[in-house]
């Protein structure tokens, strides 16, 4: 076969029936089927080939075109890779009978077909197509069986005009695929009517692809259609990119002005933009209030928070329910059984925990929030007389103590220091995928006490979706360090919670976790005061700085992991952070040094290739996406333990399994981009996590990046060694930039408020599980 047997002009194309599916997945349309050539413009021996590409499931009684090229794949030989396609029609009268009497028209067999083609001829097919009034001409057709026959017939011929018009405009297979699927035969005419609607309905197609297009169909300037989606992207964009929960009306018109200014310099007025965001409103897609509009779901989560919250303090059973003396002499005696004594904060906030129905409990590293959580928890069961064995309830009895956190490995850590369940929010709250949380304001959870620990991680919506599914009587107590990033979803739930005073709240300040003269918590609450120890280029028992530059970074970074490596420390207990991924310093660079160093290529390892990375058995790896239905999240690490290559399973494509401390989850080629490595991965993603030892390279090509939380997150992520490297100029100025109050969000001024404003354009609250959960955040980018 040779493809130079074509001309320049000319598409190459193979033409035939299918013959089996080999691969067919439902959501994205990619397929690989085998077919019997009947025509081709190739030299080609087989009278069968193997069809690869993005195309709706192929059926045995259909013809097709297809045009690509050839391609040898490496494990599965000669593959046409298709990049548009369309069905032949049948020419010949018994051809066209046999179409329409196949499986595809339901309700229309030989008969029917025969009459239907002596009525209108061989051309039967492209006179129903062109006006299916045609058929009223054929005897004893029942006027429903026609408008069956006519859709049918529009669902299995219009994909072709759409996807070669969509080809036309610039699209790919894949994207024309996904816009098809979103609209089915009305594609064209919704692309022509509005393309900017393809922003609000398709993943993947952004406003500059939509603006592109616009430009095409001549919907340039001030088009009200091109300012609207102007309008939904910059405040999407700064919602899921900044955190913010709204704009001003100010910010979100310049903004927008300024984004339909780069590729047309048409005079945009901010009352052209006021305009559309009226409409936008009135479509409920905005809401305005008090000079700020908000993205509606964003909008009705501060207030679903605010309001739960109010309901729950509004509760006083908890204020009196045990003497103060009964209170001490059960804490005397847990101490006694514990081994332990309180001190004088620690008290005070167990105190609080157990009297209150909502308590905050704040602070840094070795202050003892886990020990405060461990005694309220088992005073708890004391004074209540209840157990903390979860065995010795019943089915349908209720274990009262509930412990979840935002993340899989925050939750395991909870577990460990308390010896009980805990869980993932969206695991305690049922998360059934597409449909939602199980658990809502109309199926409460079942529980007395709620602990969240890690709640700095909790973005709005999230927050949101616990908070309206307590039941009516229930203790809550919020744990985090209010130093920490903020949520990687919109808000910062627990720093407006913090600042309204509103929680009774106490803050642990004393430092007990020393252990070995630990002077990495000294380094931690120097960074909280914007301050950098004197001594911090020189060694300490548990923490060193190395003074290099950014070239030099991964050097570094390789020597460090290497001598760690070579004492015994296992691949998941040394984790190297940084806050961006591209550059020399960045976590891309880095993964494929470390992963060189830890999990070489080798005959006895299995590996697979998606794109330029390579995954190997043995590979520490991130996930990237929230997967609730595995209970795998945004920022767990796991293992790779299994490759299985297409030709041994029934996919026909090559899998990895992946043990997340020891759920084991599958995924196929489609799913990888769900996955990276984690030898190096981003502070942000290590938040809930803690490491043995910690390498934090810290340069000034970081400098967009580098702010005092997070580095102040990415110290207290080590346990017992931290190897601090580039240089101090850079480190110093990242501890002196803070973020405070960098978030926009209404949560604070909700709370301090006596009552949750009314708006008077209110629509139900509809949870949107993009919010805070999208496949994409900026800190898939850093």
């Amino acid at each position: 076969m040779s493809d130079e047997q074509t001309t320049a002009v000319e598409e190459r194309f193979i033409k035939g029936t299918a013959i089996v599916t080999i691969f067919h997945n439902e959501e994205n349309l990619y397929n690989v089927a085998r077919i019997r050539v009947k025509e081709t413009n190739l030299t080609l021996e087989d009278k069968e080939a193997v069809v690869t590409g993005y195309f709706p499931r192929l059926h045995e009684d259909e013809y097709y075109t297809f045009y690509g090229h050839f391609k040898e794949h490496p494990k599965f030989g000669l593959q046409f890779n298709v990049e548009r396609f369309k069905k032949e029609l049948p020419q010949s009268k018994q051809g066209v009978i046999q179409y329409l009497s196949s499986d595809l028209f339901h309700g229309i067999g030989k008969k029917t077909a025969e009459s239907i083609v002596d009525t209108l001829g061989e051309r039967a097919i492209y006179k129903i197509i062109k006006d299916p009034n045609v058929l009223k001409k054929v005897p004893k057709l029942s006027g429903e069986k026609a408008i069956t026959l006519v859709e049918q017939l529009r669902e299995h011929q219009g994909l072709e005009e759409v996807m070669i018009k969509l080809t036309d405009y610039g699209f790919g297979p894949q994207l024309s695929m996904k816009i098809f699927q979103a609209y089915k035969n009305e594609a064209l005419d919704v692309i022509r009517r509005n393309p900017y609607q393809l922003v609000e309905d398709v993943q993947g197609i952004g406003f500059n692809r939509a603006d592109e297009l616009g430009r095409k169909l001549g919907m340039e300037g001030n088009h009200p259609d091109r300012i609207r989606a102007g309008i939904l992207y910059v405040l999407e964009q700064e919602c899921n990119q900044i955190g913010h929960v709204y704009l001003t009306f100010q910010q979100l018109q310049q903004q927008t002005i300024e984004l339909l200014q780069k590729n047309h310099q048409d005079g945009i007025t901010f009352d052209d933009v006021m305009d559309e965001m009226e409409r936008l409103k009135d479509d409920k897609k905005l809401v305005l209030a008090d000079d700020k509009a908000y993205i509606p779901p964003l909008y009705y989560a501060e207030k679903g928070v605010a309001t739960a919250i109010k309901r729950v303090l509004e509760q006083t059973e908890y204020t009196d329910q045990f003497p103060e003396s009964e209170f001490l002499l059960a804490l005397g005696e847990l101490e006694e059984r514990l081994s332990v004594q309180y001190a004088p904060s620690q008290r005070e906030a167990i105190q609080t925990a157990l009297m209150s129905p909502m308590m905050l409990l704040t602070g840094g590293p070795g202050t003892g929030k886990t020990t405060v959580i461990k005694g309220i928890v088992e005073l708890y069961a004391e004074l209540h007389g209840c157990s903390l064995d979860p065995g010795e309830y019943k089915k349908d009895e209720t274990f009262p103590v509930l412990l979840v956190a935002p993340t899989g490995r925050a939750a395991k850590r909870m577990s460990e220091s308390t010896g009980l369940p805990a869980v993932t929010i969206h695991r305690l709250l049922k998360w059934n995928g597409q449909e939602g949380f199980e658990h809502n304001e109309d199926q409460p959870i079942e529980g007395k006490l709620l602990i969240v620990d890690e709640m700095s991680m909790v973005d709005t919506w999230l927050a949101h979706q616990l908070m309206k599914s307590l039941p009516v009587h229930i203790q809550v107590i919020f744990v985090g360090d209010e130093d920490q990033l903020p949520s990687v979803g919109p808000g910062q739930v627990l720093r407006d919670l913090l600042q309204a005073n509103v929680i009774p709240t106490v803050r642990l300040t004393d430092i007990y976790r020393q252990e070995h003269g630990s002077s990495i918590i000294d380094l931690a609450h120097a960074i909280k005061k914007g301050e950098l120890p004197p001594d911090i280029r020189q060694p300490q028992p548990d923490r060193s700085f190395i003074k290099c530059t950014t070239a030099q970074i991964s050097e570094v970074v390789q020597k460090v992991s290497a001598n760690a490596f070579k004492k015994g420390y296992q691949v998941k207990d040394i984790q190297v952070l940084a806050p961006m991924y591209r550059g020399p310093a960045g976590i891309d660079q880095m993964n494929v040094i470390l992963q060189e160093l830890f999990n070489p290529p080798s005959q006895q390892r299995r590996e697979v290739k998606h794109g330029d990375v390579v995954y190997r058995v043995g590979d520490k790896v991130l996930q990237l996406v929230n997967q609730p239905e595995s209970h795998v999240f945004n920022g767990d690490m796991g293992e790779i333990v299994s490759v299985f290559y297409a030709k041994e399973n029934t996919e026909k494509q090559d899998m990895l399994v992946i043990s997340f401390d020891g759920n084991e989850v599958t995924y196929t080629k489609q799913d990888f981009n769900q996955i990276t490595h984690a030898y190096c991965c981003s502070i942000h993603k290590s938040q809930g996590s803690e490491f043995s030892i910690v390498i934090l390279p810290v340069v000034k090509s970081y400098y967009r990046m580098l702010r005092r939380n997070l580095i102040y997150t990415a110290v207290t992520r080590s346990k017992n060694f931290l190897i601090l490297c580039g240089e101090e100029d850079a480190l110093n100025l990242g501890i002196k930039r803070n973020d405070d109050g960098m978030r926009q969000t209404t949560l604070l001024s909700l709370l301090q408020s006596e009552d949750v404003p009314h708006d008077p354009n209110e629509v139900p609250f509809m949870a949107d599980a993009n919010i805070g959960m999208e496949n994409v955040t900026p800190y898939d980018f850093m």
